[in-house]
């Protein structure tokens, strides 16, 4: 037998001490708990159960310290009797603050919602160094609001295709998205958004495929095992660690997509793997006959309004923060957490008034959807101040003027400007993460390539996905070989990746529709560890033009962060002798100047952007008529060259001594007012 002390409730989780492991889980409702070591993750019996009696609960935690474990050692819980939840008493948990997972080779969802003790079946926690990030040697980059551009990809789909050149071993892990980072780089954008790290339960999925996303957690501390190689949890630390840094050093910012709002436990009829077996009353909102309230559409609610769930959360942030050195979390529906008893909406609700008040965090970006599937949606009104949101009218908007719907030229001009009265604030590009495609849904090149989703490989008959895409096929549904068809879609993927890059707020990129990448229609491909979710990396079979294209986009962003990228609202009125912003104004312009046409019946609108009385230093036309159209031009501080035109493949500037400028059908222009 161990030799063992009363331990401390401090720090939660497990800790090396001197004399061993402190080990320390909140369980407000038990009466009695037995910790069980492992020799390994895969063992079939502990090689010693310690029973935890009332001496070793200190309020709602229980501790205890037992001398000659360290780092390594496997354990897990028992909860033997609860007072207020009938859990059954032969489940085994692992440690809700567990900062490594072992036993995933043997390890079965089923088992986790049976009564039998079958611990090889079973998850085992594991316990772990808490070392400190390195940041004296790898600084955070700490970019600007207004100079980030984000990039979202999923870590296992960026290199798992063999033309990704990198070794077999690295694919589909961090280290593996190490050997990527010069393609990040040379793309331009300066910050990565990893979909789901956390250790998630890839068998949350139906009969014949996985949960691929990751949107199942099953614990908020723990890489997870399938980006690690060799798949060794000790190793799963320091790998991320390796990555982050390698990033930090390279200049570019590292976010996650935290899923702390649901749990991959489902509700009564979903496994008991953690949070569950220690209260689930307490970790999750429950009605008054004790049924999962369920606003996230994956059966259950995290109650992150109750204290002991909040400080969860927060020290699960502080992990990866502080330990594993990320630069910011972007919270899935995350709004949801702003719910009080009864799924009532709080107006302060206490998970956000501490995050914001936490020094650990106070240097992190900070990023939510402001809706969840229960109805909630606060966009303006979002809870907390340092949080931006990401912003659906703008993809929404976008999508639908270049589609050429009716009734969007007045909607687009709040977009195009950073989105003010959709915010109800001046300065609101630094809350507005702009987007026109992200993980859930088309791909740019589906969007205008399909008018339907195509999502019969996920085995729900077409039923998941959103049915409401605001997207067009053009003529056909699907791959073409007509070229000009495929000229058409090209030109309009060109136009909306413009709008998106070269308009004020923070814009946000989908993993490869930069060179084209499709997902056959699929708008919902959370279960598919497939080439429909895979990054492609064959050159013949890239879009290289657009990826150029791409580029030149971020490179203007970069050269003209006044116009395009701006700390200060531009207002619509003329500014003069104002030290604090730039002596910018922006004028609305139709085909004719200073006479734009916001007619439901408009597929036309253009800007120019002046310079106190002195002239204009950028216009901006579009046009999403099947025609082209002659747009009349302002005067110019000097001569205009025009830097962007979406009805070439290819951008050569060139200056324009016309008047006026004739722009193609579904085409947009961008000229600057250069010096020859």
């Amino acid at each position: 037998m161990s030799k063992i002390n009363l331990g401390t409730a401090w720090p939660i989780g497990s800790t090396i001490t001197k004399r061993g492991v402190n080990f320390s889980v909140a369980a407000p409702d038990a009466c009695s708990l037995e910790l069980l070591i492992f020799e390994n993750g895969s063992d079939q019996n502990p090689k010693e159960v310690i029973p935890l009696s009332k001496k070793h609960q200190s309020g709602d935690y229980w501790h205890i310290e037992v001398e000659g474990l360290t780092n390594g050692c496997c354990y897990c819980y028992r909860v033997l009797t609860l007072e207020s939840d009938k859990i059954n008493q032969d489940t085994y948990l692992i440690d809700p603050c567990a900062r490594s997972i072992s036993g995933w080779e043997g390890y079965k969802r089923i088992c986790a919602k049976e009564t039998a003790a079958i611990y090889k079946n079973r998850l085992k926690s594991v316990v772990s160094e808490r070392d400190q990030f390195n940041f004296s040697a790898h600084p955070r980059p700490r970019h600007p609001w207004h100079e980030t551009i984000i990039y979202e990809l999923h870590v296992g789909s960026f290199t798992t295709r063999t033309e990704s050149n990198i070794d077999k071993s690295l694919q589909g892990t961090f280290l593996g998205l190490k050997e990527k980072i010069p393609y990040l780089k040379d793309l331009g954008v300066t910050t990565i958004e990893l979909l789901p790290v956390f250790s998630f339960d890839p068998y949350d999925a139906p009969f014949g495929v996985s949960n691929h996303w990751g949107y199942s957690p099953l614990n908020w501390f723990t890489p997870h095992i399938d980006f690690i190689v060799g798949k060794k949890p000790e190793e799963a630390r320091n790998q991320f660690r390796q990555f982050v840094e390698n990033c930090h050093d390279e200049g570019l910012e590292v976010l996650i997509d935290v899923v702390y709002n649901h749990t991959t436990e489902g509700n009564e009829d979903g496994p008991v793997i953690s949070w569950k077996g220690f209260g689930d009353s307490i970790y999750y909102h429950k009605d008054k006959k004790k049924g999962f309230l369920d606003v996230t559409g994956c059966g259950n609610s995290v109650a992150a309004n109750h204290p002991i769930v909040k400080n969860l959360i927060i020290e699960s942030m502080r992990c990866w923060a502080n330990e594993l050195g990320v630069d910011g979390f972007r919270f899935d529906l995350g709004i949801a957490l702003s719910r009080g008893e009864g799924l009532i909406p709080l107006e302060s609700p206490p998970i956000f008034e501490d995050i914001e008040a936490d020094p650990f965090l106070s240097d992190l970006k900070l990023i939510s959807e402001p809706w969840d599937c229960g109805g909630l949606y606060r966009l303006s009104d979002f809870p907390a101040k340092r949080f931006s949101t990401w912003n659906g009218h703008f993809r929404d908007d976008l999508r639908k003027f270049w589609k050429g719907d009716k009734n969007c030229t007045w909607n687009l001009k709040d977009r195009l400007t950073g989105s003010p009265k959709l915010y109800k604030e001046k300065n609101s590009a630094q809350n507005s993460i702009n987007f026109i495609t992200a993980h859930d849904g088309f791909t740019l090149f589906d969007l205008v390539s399909y008018d339907s989703k195509h999502n019969l490989a996920n085995g729900e008959k077409n039923r998941d996905g959103d049915n409401h895409n605001n997207s067009w096929n053009h003529g056909t549904e699907g791959p073409s070989s007509n070229q000009e068809l495929q000229n058409l879609r090209k030109k309009q993927q060109r136009n909306l990746l413009t709008s998106l890059l070269l308009s004020p707020g923070i814009p946000m990129l989908l993993m490869g529709d930069e060179v084209g990448r499709s997902q056959g229609g699929n708008n919902n491909t959370w279960c598919q560890n497939s080439p429909l979710n895979w990054m492609i990396w064959d050159h013949n079979n890239c879009d290289n033009d657009l990826k150029e294209f791409v580029k030149k986009l971020i490179s203007i962003r970069k050269q003209y962060p006044l116009y395009f990228s701006p700390k200060f609202f531009i207002n619509e009125n003329k500014i003069t002798n104002n030290k604090c912003e730039p002596n910018l104004w922006i004028q609305w312009h139709g085909i004719k100047l200073n006479k734009p046409d916001w007619g439901s019946w408009s597929h036309t609108i253009s800007y120019s952007i002046n310079q106190e009385n002195n002239g204009s230093v950028v216009w901006v036309g579009l046009n999403a008529y099947n025609e082209s159209m002659y747009f009349e031009l302002p005067k110019p501080i000097s001569k205009w060259e025009k830097i962007i035109d979406t009805s070439y493949i290819s951008q050569e500037n060139s200056y324009i001594s016309e008047e006026r400028v004739e722009l193609e059908s579904r085409s947009l222009i961008v000229i600057i007012a250069n010096e020859p």
